[in-house]
């Protein structure tokens, strides 16, 4: 059995080892409710000014849903389309149109890999080189899927 010193001081140098290891570990971003909220408003108020209702989705870095919004008389499809647009660019760090771009220069194997969609409007959400997830809109013309997704990030940088 320890005397109550020795044990004490064994205990103080467990704790201060433990500090010590804890100021190591890499401190992680992440997408909370807030920030959803505030780059979903930014998303919304690009929407009404370019007169369209789309379908809005942020998923974070896992694919994972954070957010599904589907607007007034938007079609079912955008559901699947819009996730599918998040996912792409939480997964692959790229827009979903770089997807898009490499169908049509011809590779049509990338459609077999996992999560892969050629479509855009969908961008990765990456802060200080952190990726955080994706944000994605559909139920328009592409691009002004993509203007209206890029209006949320651009929330993130205010």
């Amino acid at each position: 059995m320890l005397k109550p010193r020795v044990f004490l001081l064994t205990l103080a140098v467990g704790f201060s080892s433990l500090a010590a290891f804890a100021a190591d570990l890499p401190s992680k971003k992440y997408l909370n409710l807030a920030t959803v909220k505030t780059m979903i408003a930014a998303a919304e108020a690009e929407a009404q000014r370019q007169h369209v209702d789309i379908t809005l989705v942020i998923v974070d870095e896992n694919g994972n849903l954070l957010f599904l919004e589907r607007g007034d008389g938007v079609s079912v499809n955008t559901l699947q389309w819009a996730q599918k647009k998040a996912r792409h660019a939480a997964f692959y760090r790229s827009p979903s149109k770089d997807g898009a771009d490499t169908v049509s220069k011809g590779n049509v194997a990338a459609l077999a890999y996992p999560d892969f969609f050629p479509g855009q409007g969908g961008l990765p959400i990456i802060v200080d080189g952190q990726l955080l997830g994706g944000i994605a809109a559909s139920g328009s013309k592409s691009e002004i899927d993509e203007k209206i997704a890029q209006a949320g990030l651009d929330a993130l940088k205010k």
